[in-house]
């Protein structure tokens, strides 16, 4: 196991490697003009500059306090809503038409509307982040609740579970697959709608930093920030990976209850 997950490790370096050293070189070569694409080692110093500066770590978390009480609120929200059209037919009835119909509006639509309503304050970013996650969640854990095996609710009814029994023992545990798959991609989501709010209206976090380096034509503060957004997302995407492996673990003997 311990081989293979190195291996595993070992290849996902290949292509990042590969660019980088494909970078490097056209960077020495003069391919590419230094004003439009900076070589690496500009890139680094960039990087180091504001590591040293505290300038990365102050608009690192405050990016990452905004995602994470969107993406708390939009998770929270969206689970309740698709447990609700999941366990009630006339619910999804009456909600999911224009469910559907406003959720075909991306997150980024509703920013002109939310502006004119809450302005262009901490209320926007969180509210743009919540909506980016509702989506996904709601749908997937819709999608779980009713995927569950039929046989299992049998099994339910056989031992004469009462409904709340038959929500937490069978159908939640069932679910956990479908709804983590969606609390996946909303924190996907929350990472672009974040950095994108954070482009249009803000004066601090990752996103404002892309800004300023493009105002002040300082391309390598650009792609500098550009890496620190993709490696901080994929580390929270690997953390919700673990949590749901060590969570499918445990589901077969909470389905069995």
């Amino acid at each position: 196991m311990t081989a293979r997950w190195l291996q595993r490790i070992a290849l996902a370096f290949v292509l990042p490697l590969v660019l980088l050293a494909a970078w490097t070189y056209g960077s020495r070569c003069g391919w590419v003009p230094e004003q439009i694409l900076p070589p690496p080692d500009a890139v680094w110093a960039s990087l180091a500059d504001l590591w040293t500066s505290g300038e990365l770590w102050t608009n690192a978390l405050v990016s990452l306090d905004r995602v994470a009480q969107g993406f708390a609120a939009g998770t929270a929200a969206g689970f309740a809503l698709g447990l609700a059209m999941g366990c009630s037919r006339p619910v999804e009835a009456y909600v999911r038409p224009l469910f559907t119909a406003l959720a075909q509006v991306p997150a980024l639509g509703w920013i002109p509307l939310l502006m004119l309503l809450v302005g262009i304050g901490e209320p926007l970013k969180l509210i743009v982040i919540a909506r980016a996650v509702l989506v996904p969640v709601a749908l997937n854990t819709l999608a779980g609740v009713r995927g569950v095996p039929l046989p299992l609710l049998e099994v339910g009814r056989v031992l004469r579970f009462s409904r709340a029994q038959m929500l937490l023992r069978i159908v939640l545990p069932a679910s956990v697959p479908s709804v983590f798959a969606g609390i996946r991609y909303g924190l996907t989501h929350a990472w672009i709608a974040l950095v994108a709010v954070e482009l249009i209206a803000s004066s601090e976090g990752l996103g404002y930093l892309l800004l300023w380096g493009r105002q002040m034509f300082q391309l390598d503060q650009v792609i500098a920030a550009m890496a620190v957004i993709g490696i901080t997302g994929f580390v929270m995407d690997a953390a919700l990976g673990v949590m749901e492996a060590r969570l499918q673990r445990r589901q077969p003997v909470a389905v069995r209850g």
